[in-house]
């Protein structure tokens, strides 16, 4: 059993607030700005160190499919990231408790993956039946926006980073990554061709890397205590989801 203390999400069952202050309670936004300045690059190669895999099915490694994106955008052609909260598989629930409880663990590893690929913005497709999570999730984007958090000069970074929250339809077949950006662009949501690949022609053309919410919110966890705590975690754990998630309740 890990100790609270090594767990990524400690409000899962939502003992706690979701705002801000209470998630800067429990070490989100602690010193962000400080673990940016390692550097993209070194970003991107703590997250392959720590092992992370694709949590929304597919399980590719992450640094890698983070490593495809161009390293020179231009305003013209700019980087992008979708976040893949649509969570339509039947009995599926973990997202939305992150995004009900969690909320600003996911903005704030939005924007350090995003600084990491060079994106100029993050958008956030949450299925469509998640409605309360949809106004949680909205109120801590403000949040952090009102906090400068993100936005322009995210966390005094000098980095312009914006999210948005973009609410789907309901549609099934929009959890699939290229139909989710047929989504987005308002078009109806059904798979593309590959190739081309998203890394290079993904959200209205432009260079874009998906990722689910789990993988998105596990960054700034990795970051702070470096990819090679996480990979131990991950093999000394009685369970893979163990190092994820909160103390069950002692009744339960």
């Amino acid at each position: 059993m890990l100790a609270d203390k090594d767990r990524i999400f400690t409000n899962l069952y939502g003992y706690q607030d979701f705002a801000l202050k209470a998630a800067q309670k429990r070490g989100d936004w602690d010193k962000t700005a400080d673990l940016m300045k390692v550097g993209q690059d070194a970003i991107i190669e703590e997250v392959k160190a720590s092992g992370l895999r694709g949590r929304g099915g597919a399980g590719f490694p992450t640094g890698m499919k983070w490593s495809f994106m161009p390293k020179t955008p231009t305003p013209e052609r700019p980087n992008f990231l979708v976040i893949n909260a649509d969570e339509s598989e039947p009995g599926s629930c973990k997202d939305r408790e992150i995004i009900r409880h969690d909320p600003h663990k996911l903005i704030e590893g939005a924007l350090i993956a995003g600084f990491a690929m060079r994106a100029r913005a993050a958008f956030i497709y949450i299925r469509g039946e998640y409605i309360a999570e949809a106004k949680v999730l909205m109120a801590a984007v403000q949040e952090a926006y009102a906090a400068g958090l993100i936005g322009k000069n995210a966390c005094g970074t000098g980095y312009d980073f914006d999210v948005v929250v973009h609410r789907g339809g309901g549609a099934y077949i929009c959890g699939e990554e290229t139909a989710m950006m047929e989504s987005l662009e308002g078009k109806k949501g059904q798979p593309r061709f590959k190739p081309p690949f998203p890394a290079s022609f993904g959200l209205y053309g432009k260079p874009t890397t998906i990722n689910n919410t789990e993988t998105f919110a596990a960054v700034p966890w990795i970051i702070r205590h470096g990819g090679q705590a996480y990979l131990c975690l991950l093999y000394t754990s009685p369970s893979p989801r163990d190092l994820s998630t909160s103390r069950m309740p002692s009744s339960a």
